[in-house]
C-alpha cells in the first residue's frame, strides 16, 4: 500500500518513452495568445494585467541592468505556476515533484546570476563572502562558510518545490484513500474528512502558485546582489 502511494511520483512511459516531456510542452499549448485587435477579450486582459502586475513588483528593487531578465523570470513564474496547477487535476503527473527537473531550473538560473555578478562587480561579488568588520582571526573560518552557503543556494531552490509539492501530493492521496475506507463504515466521519480533503486541496492550489512565486523571487534575490 506505501509503494502505490509514491507511484505518483513516478515519471510515466508510454512503450517505454518518457511522458514527462509531453507534460513539460503541454502548458504552453494552453496559453491564450495575444491578437492583432485593439480590443481582446477578457481572458486575454487579464493574463496581460496580472503580468503586467508581477513583473512591475518583481522587478522593483532591481536596476536597469536586472530588468533583462524579466522575460525569462516572467515566463518561468508563469510555467511552474501551469505545471503545478495542473498537476493537481485527477489522472495527472506533476514534473516539479522530480527534484532533478526542479535542480535543472535552479543551478543554471543562479550560475548565471553569480557569472554576472563576477564579470560586472567581481570586487563586490567577493566581498559578500567577507562580511566588513570581522575580526582577523574568524576570516579563514567565515570565507569557507559564505562560499559554502554561496554554493548550496540552488540546493534549497530545488528542495523546497519539491518538498512542498510532494508533502502536499501525498496528504490529498492519504486523505482521499480514509475517506473511501471510512465511508461503509462510518459515513458521518467519512463526510468531515472529505470536507477536510476539499479544504486542503483549495490549500494546494495556493500551495502551487506560492511555491513558483517564492522561487523567481529567490532567484531575483540572487540576482540583486549581482547587477
Amino acid at each position: 500500500m506505501m509503494v502505490s502511494f509514491f507511484d505518483q511520483f513516478a515519471s510515466p512511459l508510454y512503450l517505454g518513452i518518457p511522458l514527462i516531456a509531453i507534460a513539460i510542452t503541454l502548458p504552453w499549448v494552453l496559453y491564450p495568445t495575444p491578437s492583432s485587435r485593439w480590443i481582446n477579450n477578457r481572458l486575454i486582459t487579464v493574463q496581460g494585467w496580472l503580468i503586467n502586475r508581477f513583473t512591475n513588483q518583481l522587478m522593483l528593487p532591481l536596476n536597469m541592468g536586472g530588468h533583462k531578465w524579466a522575460l525569462l523570470l516572467v515566463s518561468l513564474m508563469i510555467f511552474l505556476i501551469t505545471i503545478n496547477m495542473l498537476g493537481l487535476l485527477p489522472y495527472t503527473f506533476t514534473p516539479t515533484t522530480q527534484l532533478s527537473l526542479n535542480m535543472g531550473f535552479a543551478v543554471p538560473l543562479w550560475l548565471a546570476t553569480v557569472i554576472i555578478g563576477m564579470r560586472n562587480q567581481p570586487t563586490v561579488a567577493l566581498g559578500h563572502l567577507l562580511p566588513e568588520g570581522t575580526p582577523i582571526p574568524l576570516i579563514p573560518v567565515l570565507i569557507i562558510i559564505e562560499t559554502i552557503s554561496l554554493f548550496i543556494r540552488p540546493l534549497p531552490l530545488g528542495v523546497r518545490l519539491t518538498a512542498n509539492l510532494t508533502a502536499g501530493h501525498l496528504l490529498i492521496q492519504l486523505i482521499a484513500t480514509a475517506v473511501f475506507v471510512l465511508l461503509p463504515m462510518m459515513p458521518t466521519v467519512a463526510i468531515l474528512t472529505a470536507t477536510v480533503l476539499f479544504l486542503l486541496t483549495l490549500l494546494e492550489v495556493a500551495v502551487a502558485m506560492i511555491q513558483a512565486y517564492v522561487f523567481v523571487l529567490l532567484l531575483s534575490l540572487y540576482l540583486q546582489e549581482n547587477v
